[in-house]
């Protein structure tokens, strides 16, 4: 996924991307990039709690197989400290927690997340309920497009899948600001298609890219 910062020129594209866009159509898009849609602390202590105890438990069969021993207190002391370290190397390294993490939790909160700015945003606010947000996540290579009941009902899931793949190419290519255009584009022609503009239609949503 991208990691080259979104440069005030490419804000400038992406919001000449979006006007451009809805020239053509009643309908609204609006976009977010979110660097991470969750911290991870909790969850990655879990799963390295986790993994410290299915070591204990392999250390200590192996140590009985060896005909060793080792005093209760002391195994659950050295179980601790381990705890401990692995705790405090969390929270000092941060970037590390998400690697921690199954893909499938990742999803989940940036799924989350991009419900949660849907409604943030007001998204799903517009009078025509036209609305439709691009979302990404860049720390968990998250890409979706949650669109609203009145084009969403028209529009198979297939259309949104195609812009979300067009999406996560340019971004694992580090061309995360065209892939936005791009799929802007493509959100502007289906927009376009079933919603075309109307004498009157005002612009309900600001015409720019978010970073959260």
């Amino acid at each position: 996924m991208a990691t080259r910062p979104i440069s005030p020129q490419d804000h400038d594209r992406i919001a000449a991307a979006i006007r451009a866009a809805e020239a053509r159509t009643d309908g609204e898009i609006y976009c977010v990039v979110a660097h991470a849609s969750d911290d991870y602390f909790y969850p990655a202590a879990f799963m390295a709690t986790l993994g410290m105890l299915i070591v204990s438990l392999a250390v200590a069969y192996g140590l009985e197989a060896w005909w060793l021993s080792l005093r209760l207190p002391h195994f659950v002391i050295v179980q601790l400290l381990a705890l401990a370290c692995v705790v405090l190397l969390l929270w000092v390294a941060p970037g590390l927690r998400i690697h921690l993490v199954p893909r499938r939790l990742r999803y989940k909160a940036a799924h989350a997340n991009a419900l949660k700015q849907f409604l943030a945003r007001n998204v799903h606010r517009t009078a025509a309920r036209t609305g439709v947000l691009v979302f990404v996540s860049i720390a968990e290579r998250y890409a979706e497009v949650v669109a609203d009941s009145g084009i969403d009902g028209r529009v198979g899931q297939h259309v949104w899948d195609g812009a979300v793949r067009d999406l996560t190419a340019h971004a694992g290519d580090d061309r995360l600001a065209d892939g936005f255009i791009k799929t802007i584009e493509s959100v502007g022609a289906v927009l376009a298609e079933h919603f075309p503009v109307t004498p009157g239609d005002i612009n309900e949503l600001d015409d720019h890219l978010v970073e959260i």
